[in-house]
C-alpha cells in the first residue's frame, strides 16, 4: 500500500460548492517546501486537491490561504 503525508501552507482560500445532491465539494491547493533544495534556493511543490462532505463544509469554514496543513492520502 501507498501512502502519500503532505504538510504545507494552503495558497488560497479553499473554494466550497454543493453538489445536486447537497454533497459539499471543496477544492484547495497547497505549496509543500522541498526538503532539498537545489544550490540553496527557496523551493517549493504545488499540490491541488479535493475533498467531500464534512470535511468540505470544515475547510470552509476554519481554514484560510496560509493556514499550515496536513494531508493524508
Amino acid at each position: 500500500m501507498n501512502i502519500c503525508v503532505l504538510m504545507g501552507r494552503l495558497t488560497r482560500d479553499p473554494e466550497t460548492r454543493y453538489s445536486a445532491q447537497g454533497q459539499g465539494v471543496g477544492r484547495f491547493s497547497i505549496a509543500v517546501d522541498r526538503r532539498f533544495k537545489r544550490e540553496g534556493q527557496p523551493d517549493a511543490d504545488f499540490f491541488d486537491g479535493v475533498c467531500f462532505g464534512r470535511q468540505a463544509e470544515f475547510m470552509d469554514k476554519y481554514l484560510r490561504k496560509g493556514t499550515k496543513v496536513v494531508i493524508n492520502g
